[in-house]
């Protein structure tokens, strides 16, 4: 078994299932991230219908593993006349994983506001939603920031989940690598070393900017 053979062989197919991986990630954040600001928004509302729905769908994308909700959109909702494509299903799942746990995120930032910092802003005559969007929501998203950065890696590492319905990112295509010659350990070494080149630096980040925000409050 040469690896380095086999690695040489194997990478330009990996790269480009990589590119969807990538792709996958960056859509489920950029629609996960707004709308966990928005179930965020509706567990602190006052009234008890929008703050019981949003928090049935924060604790069902928290608590339903995300294999299961890719199935749910991939498999599922065509028994109900609904279907999605691979891709989307694969976005949409995840995108509902992230916003569930962003919510939580960005809803523990915003309450780590010190109390002066409000009571500052009411001596200045500041409205409520003045208060919030000027006051409360910077400084909380500012708090929330190193743990949403942790969530985006886990939401990179979370896509190879795509395989099971049938999405080329690059375990499917590790997979499809291996299986021309049975040499599988090689091929899924190299997802891994992929995997590993792009989340150990991004997690470097992470920690940066925790000790960032430690050193700061």
């Amino acid at each position: 078994m040469d690896f380095l053979e086999i690695w040489g062989n194997a990478l330009p197919n990996l790269l480009g299932g990589l590119k969807w991986t990538l792709l996958i990630t960056v859509l489920a954040i950029a629609i996960g991230y707004p709308v966990g600001l928005v179930w965020a928004l509706g567990v602190r509302s006052s009234s008890r219908i929008i703050r019981g729905i949003c928090i049935t769908i924060v604790e069902i994308g928290r608590g339903a593993p995300a294999l299961a909700i890719l199935y749910l959109f991939y498999y599922g909702l065509p028994t109900f006349g609904i279907s999605f494509t691979a891709i989307l299903a694969a976005v949409v799942g995840l995108a509902w994983n992230s916003s569930a746990y962003a919510s939580e995120m960005i809803r523990g930032g915003i309450q780590s506001v010190p109390r002066g910092q409000l009571e500052a802003a009411e001596a200045l005559g500041l409205k409520s939603r003045g208060r919030f969007w000027k006051i409360i929501f910077p400084q909380g998203m500012r708090s929330a920031t190193p743990g949403l950065m942790g969530l985006a890696i886990q939401t990179f590492q979370g896509t190879s989940l795509a395989y099971a319905i049938t999405v080329d990112e690059m375990v499917k295509v590790a997979y499809n690598e291996g299986s021309r010659n049975f040499e599988y350990l090689p091929t899924f070494a190299l997802a891994g070393v992929i995997y590993a080149v792009i989340a150990i630096p991004a997690t470097w980040i992470t920690s940066y900017f925790e000790r960032r925000m430690a050193r700061k409050y």
